[in-house]
C-alpha cells in the first residue's frame, strides 16, 4: 500500500504532505506500532476526541489538553526512537496543520479574556468540536497503525 491510498482510507487527504512521499511504501514497523498505540490510547481518553457537553467542563481545560497532544507526541516520539518514522510522517504533519492552527488561535484567545465571554466559549467549542471529528479520524488511523481494534466510536450512542 502507498502513503496516498493509507491517507485516503481514512480521509485525511486534506493533508499538505509532499506529492512525491505520497508515493512511497507504507510499512509501519513495530517502533510505529506501538507509537501509533501510545498516543492513540492518549487521544481516546481526552478532550482531544469524546465530546464537551455545553453544560459540562471548562474551556481553558480542554485548550491545555489539546495543546498537550504537543509534548505527548514529542515524547513519544522519543520513546519509540528514530525507527518509528512512519508514525513521525503522520504525527508531525497533524500537530502543525490540525492541532497548531487552533491552539495559536485559542491561546491567543485565552490571554485576551476570551473565555470569560460566554458567545467566544461557544465559538470554541465549536472549533472544538470540528477539530475533534478531524482528530477522531486520525485515531482511527492510528488504530489501524497500531494494528488493533478501533474503539473510537465505542461510545458514540448516536444521539
Amino acid at each position: 500500500m502507498k502513503w496516498k491510498e493509507w491517507l485516503d482510507k481514512w480521509s485525511m487527504t486534506g493533508l499538505e504532505i509532499n506529492a512525491g512521499f505520497l508515493k512511497l511504501e507504507w510499512k509501519p514497523s513495530d517502533f510505529d506500532k506501538n507509537a501509533a498505540w501510545e498516543l492513540y490510547v492518549e487521544l481516546l481518553t481526552r478532550v482531544s476526541t469524546q465530546n464537551l457537553q455545553p453544560e459540562h467542563g471548562d474551556e481553558k481545560t480542554a485548550l491545555d489538553s489539546i495543546f498537550a497532544l504537543f509534548a505527548l507526541t514529542r515524547e513519544t516520539l522519543k520513546n519509540q526512537g528514530r525507527h518509528c518514522n512512519e508514525f513521525a510522517k503522520i504525527a508531525i504533519v497533524v500537530l502543525n496543520q490540525v492541532v497548531r492552527p487552533f491552539t495559536a488561535k485559542w491561546h491567543k484567545e485565552s490571554l485576551a479574556g476570551a473565555f470569560s465571554d460566554e458567545a467566544r466559549c461557544r465559538e470554541f467549542r465549536d472549533e472544538l468540536s470540528q477539530l475533534q471529528q478531524q482528530l477522531r479520524r486520525y485515531t482511527v488511523a492510528l488504530a489501524d497503525m497500531a494494528d488493533v481494534e478501533d474503539l473510537t466510536e465505542l461510545e458514540n450512542t448516536g444521539d
